[in-house]
Formats: C-alpha cells, structure tokens, sequence
C-alpha cells in the first residue's frame, strides 16, 4: 500500500458535518489544512460554518498554524465532490451501521488511491462496517471526543480487514497534527474510554436513583475531586502513587480487599422506563431550567482554562 507522509497532508475531506464532524472541520482548519465537507442535511452547510465561527476563537487560543483560516473550508453537493484532491477523510455520519454501510459503499467509488478513511464511530466495530468493501484496508476508526477541536485525545484501531500500516499512518497523522491519539489493540463496543465513562456513569446512575446522593453533588464529587487528578494523570500512576514508595504493587496489596468488596457490592444498573424517568426528573431539578448551550460555553471556557495550563507546564516542565 502505497502511502504518502502523513505529515505532508494539507487536504481533508469531512464527510458528514454534524456537531463531531463541524468540530474535527475546525480543527484542522486550525492546522492550516483546507477542509472539503459534505453533509446530506437540509441546512448543514450553514449550521457547520456557524458552528467553527463560534469554535474559532478557541482554535486560536490553543494554537493555529500560520495558514489557518476559517475560509479554507469549502462545502461540497456530493461525497464523491468533497473526497476530490482529498488526502485524508474523516467520517463522522450518524451512529447506525446501516448509514454508515450505505455510505462506505460510496467510498469504494470515490476514495482516491493510497487515502485512509477514519471514522469518527464512538462504539461501532468496524470489522463489521468494513466487511466487503474495496477499500476496507484503508478504513480504520479514529475516535475523537467531543469537542474534538479542544479535547485531544483519539482512539484508533483497525478492523480485521485493515491493513496494519493503515493503523500506523493514522497515528501518525493524528500526532502530527495536533493530536495525542492512542492504538487499541482489539475491538470491542464502545472502544476504551468510552467503557471507562460507562462504568462510572452507572456509579453515578445509580447513586442518584438509589438515594446515595443527588445530580449536583455526584457532578461536584468528580468535578473537585477526581476529575481533577485524572486531568493530569491515569488512573494506573495515581493507584502507584496510593501505594506510596511501594508503588503499585503495594496499593494492590494495601487497597485490592476492599476494591473487591466495592465490585462485589456494585448493581447491574438497567436503564427501565422508570429509572429513565427518575434520573430525567433528577437532572431537571439540578440543570433543567438553564440552557444546554450555557452549560457547554461553561464546560469550553474552563477546559480552555485549564488545557493552557496544563499545555504551559508540560512544556516548561519537560511532562509528556
């Protein structure tokens, strides 16, 4: 398979442009890259401009190529239109294997030669989605997390019909443009972190539905507690450092009975109507009154905030 450097792409095509996909748009526009979109829905190309003009400021403040431009993105009436001259393709259409089929099939017509197509899937295999098309070698999964112009991170694995070098060059991509993207070593739904935020959701589910605590104190529990130690660190050093000089081996030693007494005690939380119906009612009465759009301005100001400060003492730090 014959790929360019990763590091030489300039082009990429985004094809479906919905809130992940206008996100990932914005982000490489920030890199300097012209951005050729696609999205079937009526309005899309208005909603998506709009939504980068609103993200831009943000894309300035954590740091733009010199080339950067808002106007570098051009809209496109069909797929195969916005993958033309394109040298990468990030996928971001609907969470359905169906839609997803329909339009790799798509791809397989119009995907130029020695291109990786990474989807944005936050769950899906893609082993599944990939099975007998012509470009399946060269669709991996590259998994963002929302916002993706402010959050780096990226999940990417392969598919059991990708070609291992597939994998290798999206990494790369990714890290070379502004990325801190990890591989997977096999699949399973929902990836990685997302069945890391699973098991604490229904910690958190099931706390409130059994009384334990309400919607605002479980969100201040891991906003001021936690949630800031996992901001600059992975659970696996932080359990080290619970273990003192002994290190992890000694925090397994020390803690590892009562971790399992927790497991143990832990409910198979199930989603009922009236569970659903509980936590709706409990998170109207924390939040519902203000605006999800207050609440996500809130949620980009202080990641910003804290991004900067984290980005500035890594560096001058020497941190990874």
């Amino acid at each position: 398979m014959q790929l360019r450097d990763p590091r030489s792409v300039t082009r990429v095509a985004v094809i479906g442009a919905g809130t992940i996909g206008a996100s990932w748009a914005a982000h490489f526009l920030g890199q300097g890259m012209d951005v050729r979109a696609w999205d079937p829905a009526p309005g899309g190309e208005r909603r998506a401009r709009d939504f980068i003009a609103n993200a831009w400021s943000a894309v300035e403040r954590l740091g733009c190529a010199d080339s950067a431009s808002p106007d570098r993105l051009s809209w496109h009436d069909t797929v195969a239109a916005a993958l033309d001259g394109a040298e990468f393709v990030q996928e971001s259409a609907p969470e359905k294997r169906d839609v997803k089929s329909s339009l790799y099939r798509q791809l397989d017509d119009a995907l130029p030669d020695g291109v990786i197509m990474s989807s944005s899937t936050s769950g899906l295999i893609m082993s599944e989605l990939q099975a007998g098309h012509a470009c399946a070698a060269r669709f991996v999964v590259g998994h963002p997390f929302n916002p993706p112009h402010l959050i780096p991170l990226v999940e990417v694995l392969g598919g059991k019909d990708t070609a291992p070098e597939a994998v290798d060059w999206t990494l790369a991509f990714y890290n070379a443009f502004g990325k801190k993207a990890i591989r997977l070593n096999k699949e399973v739904p929902g990836h990685l972190v997302n069945r890391l935020q699973a098991a604490l959701w229904r910690e958190a589910m099931d706390a409130v539905v059994t009384g334990l605590a309400g919607v605002d104190d479980v969100d201040t529990a891991i906003a001021y507690g936690p949630g800031l130690r996992w901001g600059v660190m992975g659970p696996f050093r932080l359990c080290a450092l619970a273990g003192g000089p002994g290190g992890f081996g000694n925090f397994l030693d020390h803690f590892g009975p009562a971790i399992e007494d927790w497991w143990r005690d832990m409910r198979d939380v199930q989603l009922t109507p009236e569970v659903r119906a509980t936590l709706t009612a409990r998170a109207k009465e924390a939040f519902g009154a203000r605006p999800i759009a207050d609440i996500a301005a809130e949620r980009d100001t202080l990641l910003l905030a804290m991004m900067e400060t984290l980005s500035r003492t890594r560096r001058d730090k020497g941190y990874p």
